[in-house]
């Protein structure tokens, strides 16, 4: 079965992650299958905006941890540059738009904060729980997630991995609508369809700009190496081994590495 499913639509492309009985969990294929979606919208002159979402009850569970346990990577072979799912770590010229129809999760978060808009079901969650897997946020979630919300709201949904309803995501802005499930790839869509009316370089110089508004001044290649650095130091350390060893086989976990990092990355 094909991981991610590609459609045209008009001038949209409908990108659905397709492994439902991992609830589209991020793996290798993933990765590669998004990015070739991706590379296809910015070089296609007849596409003009991109749609994500996923099939099933799920948009995305995040990385797939059963992969990170045996070693395997989750980036695409070929373009390991462009990060978790082909998109984390890429800049993509077209506007995104995620169609968030259940939980997304770790991961599956990281993906909707890169995307430009998101639409997001009434009874579908984002959240960050990689600190309670021992892990953290490493695919841009701890870049962005600060990018678009107060610091200390940022704060509170990463350091405590709860989940965020849609009607708190909508409030705090995070998205920018919350529609019945049944109805969000419509909407999607449709806002897609609307963008795709306007001026394609008219779009795509404003699409640059805002992201160098939002971005700041910050080196953002030292940004994305202290990110990495820290990663590595999480992937080696034995919570890291133990809270994903613990996901797979269903437990609660047993901690063991010390509360502070010896030295910061």
């Amino acid at each position: 079965m094909n991981p991610v499913l590609v459609e045209r639509r008009g001038a949209t492309l409908l990108i659905t992650l397709n492994r439902p009985e991992s609830r589209n969990a991020i793996d290798a294929d993933v990765s590669a299958g998004i990015g070739a979606a991706l590379t296809t919208l910015d070089e296609d002159p007849g596409l003009r905006v991109g749609v994500l979402t996923g099939t099933g009850t799920a948009f995305c569970a995040g990385a797939d941890l059963k992969e990170v346990l045996a070693g395997r990577a989750l980036d695409d072979p070929e373009h390991p540059e462009w990060g978790l799912g082909g998109l984390t770590r890429r800049t993509v010229a077209s506007p995104l738009i995620a169609a968030v129809n259940g939980p997304a999760l770790g991961g599956g978060t990281e993906l909707a904060l890169a995307c430009d808009l998101v639409v997001m079901a009434d009874d579908a969650v984002l959240g960050l729980p990689e600190p309670r897997r021992g892990l953290i946020a490493g695919a841009g979630g701890l870049l962005r997630l600060g990018r678009q919300l107060p610091p200390k709201v940022a704060a509170e949904i990463v350091l405590t991995a709860a989940s965020l309803p849609a009607s708190e995501a909508y409030r705090l802005g995070l998205v920018n609508r919350v529609v019945p499930r049944e109805e969000v790839v419509d909407t999607a869509l449709a806002l897609a369809a609307e963008i795709a009316e306007n001026a394609p370089l008219a779009v795509t110089t404003s699409k640059r700009l805002l992201g160098l508004s939002t971005d700041g001044d910050e080196d953002q290649d030292a940004l994305w190496r202290c990110n990495d650095a820290a990663v590595a130091t999480i992937l080696a350390s034995a919570d890291a081994a133990e809270g994903t060893t613990a996901f797979v086989q269903r437990r609660r976990p047993r901690w063991s590495e010390g509360a502070r990092e010896e030295e910061n990355p």
